[in-house]
């Protein structure tokens, strides 16, 4: 039997082209034709305030750490279980990280335990959109306003994916909090291979997001014809990305419908062939909140419990099946066990032993999801 690879980057068939395109234009650093063209691309469709292209979620992050000025001794409410860009940004900038427990019925954080987190010292919080499915907005919002706190939504998975408020109103995720950061690693529903962007909604950080972007400098401002020359303005770094990664992003979101409309395919092909097998087995198949969408960006089990996982990889694998477990609790790692206050996080501890993510991939075909779901049945009955 082939491998079934757990993920495999999808090409559309116009990366190369637009790549050689760029390269023909004779700029191929930052923050030209293709930038630009992947920059409105999402700022209008998404109703994003500002958008940058970054070569990484974890570089959004970080700017979104310089932009808040965050400082040695702001506390920064996360959750555990997330991937450890979410705390590194913030810890880079010399803060305090404060463990939030995930929700019962799904990974995201648990809204409800953050006000008791919150002290006099807390400078912002970072919902993580768990599987591109969104926190509870509206809580985590009004939490934020009425402590005067930023919100960082990471959504680094949630491409494409929607929260309804109390109000009704459709929002995309990361239009929401004052910042957000998103991924478009080989792994996500849109792809450059690396790449990320930093969505900014609080008109305040606009002008000082494009400065940090930029080394620091008001380059951009100089290139538009705004300023006679530029200067050292700001801290900053060096966040945009080449051309040829935006080339690349390009071609991929010009297919974003027909990208989006495949993966939930295979999302409703899982979800239908495991829903009894899942419930006969005390299995629980992701959860999608009344106020979010799903934008089909994996696929994953939660298990009753470590030993049932590990017999579930170890023979989707022993089949050629890659399946993989997903995060280890931040609050144990060995980097941040010491500095952790020592509560317990039953859930995110409860996702770190018993989540299973299925091999979930563009070129993933029916009939294979049909023999992944075949495997699994023989596997636990």
């Amino acid at each position: 039997m082939k491998k079934i690879p757990f993920n495999k980057p999808y090409l559309t068939g116009k990366e190369t082209f637009y790549i050689e395109d760029a390269v023909n234009t004779g700029k191929i650093s930052g923050n030209g034709k293709y930038t630009r063209l992947c920059q409105d691309f999402l700022k209008e469709r998404y109703g994003f305030g500002k958008v940058l292209l970054t070569t990484s979620c974890t570089d959004a992050l970080e700017m979104a750490a310089l932009l808040i000025d965050i400082q040695p001794g702001d506390e920064v409410i996360i959750p555990s279980y997330t991937f450890v860009s979410t705390a590194n940004a913030f810890v880079l900038r010399g803060a305090k990280i404060v463990f939030a427990d995930s929700r019962e019925d799904h990974p995201g954080i648990d809204e409800n335990a953050i006000e008791a987190l919150i002290t006099a010292r807390t400078k912002a919080v970072v919902p993580v959109h768990y599987a591109g499915v969104a926190c509870d907005m509206d809580k985590i919002m009004s939490l934020a306003n009425k402590y005067g706190l930023y919100v960082v939504e990471d959504a680094a998975q949630a491409i494409d994916g929607f929260y309804t408020g109390k109000d009704g109103e459709k929002k995309a995720l990361g239009s929401i909090g004052h910042l957000a950061a998103f991924s478009f690693h080989e792994t996500k529903n849109i792809i450059s291979g690396e790449g990320g962007m930093l969505a900014i909604n609080d008109p305040s950080l606009m002008d000082k997001a494009e400065i940090i972007w930029e080394k620091g400098t008001n380059r951009s401002a100089f290139f538009r014809g705004e300023v006679g020359k530029y200067n050292w303005i700001s801290m900053g770094s060096s966040f945009l990305p080449s051309e040829i990664i935006s080339a690349f992003l390009w071609a991929q979101l010009e297919n974003l419908e027909d990208i989006q409309i495949r993966r939930h395919d295979l999302w409703d092909n899982y979800y239908s062939d495991l829903k009894q097998w899942a419930k006969a087995n005390n299995i629980q198949l992701p959860s999608i909140p009344d106020f979010a969408t799903n934008n089909a960006h994996m696929f994953y089990l939660i298990c009753k419990d470590l030993e049932q996982r590990n017999r579930i990889l170890d023979g989707l694998r022993s089949n050629k099946i890659m399946a993989v477990f997903h995060y280890l609790s931040l609050h144990k790692s060995p980097f941040y066990k010491m500095k952790h206050d020592g509560r317990h996080l039953k859930n995110s501890d409860r996702y770190t032993n018993c989540v299973v993510r299925l091999p979930f991939f563009y070129e993933l075909e029916n009939k294979t999801v049909s023999l992944i779901t075949r495997r699994l049945f023989e596997l636990i009955s």
